[in-house]
């Protein structure tokens, strides 16, 4: 067991209220949600830097000592990587994501170059036995994801986001929903179900008014997969229906077609079946209407509105009500449009 002062502890590590001096084991368990140390080797002048355990955006450099979480990636617009197998003391793994996931990167986008390096010092410990200094890994989440949760929603409706990929506009119209939903009256709780461990989607979300609100790393849980994304959804929805909002907004992470658990989700029925407005993200027409395809064909689900930088101007709002006959409101530029929209689908489906 060894002191090491850290410069960043990352957001994935949001849960275990570490401080800046750690104690640190040489024995690495090469486990998803494993927290561990990591020295960076190199500087990068894009793509870097961190999130924070505070929800800041810090820079990271040449020589910083960073807590991370072991994990995997496989985003379409940034690294793509695996967990490692092995480890130990002055091992190199890269940091994947901003959050602090990291892994060792097999492809990068162009767009993001290179990724940071970094040498791993050892496992993060913490002591959960009061009076005894026995150490045990230090591990990402609040709570473990149960095996098998069930789905109790009860009355609470449900606003889902899906898109056609990363970067397709989620976030921007979960924050124009939950603010008009607010303004309306209504309570609403939000949460984040597939993805990679970052706490900004889920934050920018309490920033336009969500009061309960989750995330799936909350339960451990550091990179989706289409074999846990079915049980954050329905711990996630099921926790948060228990605390009696009046409204939850639920964004799926990356794409339809992505590798982070989105098709598992809405390919449960039980799950599906409450869902009583789901949002389309698309990045262009051609996409809106290769994801209103998707979502008809394998889901039998008929979107409520698309939104995305495929309604940025005009142009693309009329081919969208032209070739898919389906409303298209920008959530940047009509975000009180968009609100009162699932607002209105929201009252007619409770009446209904």
């Amino acid at each position: 067991m060894r002191s090491v002062i850290v410069d960043k502890i990352s957001s994935v590590a949001q849960h275990s209220k570490l401080g800046h001096e750690l104690r640190l084991s040489d024995d690495i368990p090469c486990d998803e949600g494993v927290l561990i140390a990591v020295r960076v080797q190199n500087n990068k002048a894009r793509y870097n830097q961190l999130e924070l355990t505070s929800g800041r955006m810090a820079t990271v450099k040449e020589g910083d000592v960073v807590v991370g979480a072991l994990g995997h990636r496989k985003a379409l617009r940034g690294y793509s990587g695996h967990m490692p197998k092995q480890l130990e003391v002055g091992s190199t793994v890269q940091l994947l994501n901003i959050g602090g996931v990291l892994g060792v990167c097999d492809s990068a986008n162009p767009d993001v170059g290179p990724p940071f390096n970094c040498e791993v010092l050892g496992t993060v410990l913490h002591f959960p036995y009061l009076g005894e200094r026995i150490g045990v890994a230090a591990r990402a989440g609040e709570t473990a994801l149960e095996e098998s949760p069930g789905l109790s929603v009860g009355a609470v409706p449900v606003v889902a986001l899906a898109g056609t990929c990363m970067d397709s506009g989620k976030t921007a119209a979960a924050c124009a929903i939950v603010s008009r939903l607010r303004h309306v009256g209504l309570r609403v709780a939000a949460c984040k179900a597939t993805g990679v461990s970052l706490r900004r989607d889920i934050l920018a979300m309490e920033d336009a008014g969500a009061g309960d609100t989750m995330i799936f790393s909350d339960l451990g849980v550091v990179t989706t997969t289409s074999a846990n994304g079915p049980a954050l959804a329905r711990s996630l929805l099921s926790k948060l229906a228990a605390m009696s909002p009046d409204v939850i907004v639920l964004e799926l992470g990356d794409g339809l077609l992505g590798a982070y658990g989105v098709d598992a989700i809405l390919s449960d029925k039980e799950i599906r079946q409450e869902l009583t407005c789901v949002v389309l993200c698309a990045n262009d027409p051609v996409a809106a209407w290769g994801g209103a395809q998707l979502l008809g064909d394998r889901y039998n689900i008929q979107p409520t509105v698309v939104t995305g930088p495929a309604t940025d101007n005009d142009v693309g709002i009329s081919q969208i009500g032209e070739q898919l006959s389906l409303p298209a409101i920008n959530a940047l530029s009509n975000a009180a449009q968009l609100g009162d929209l699932i607002a209105e689908s929201l009252a007619a489906k409770a009446k209904a």
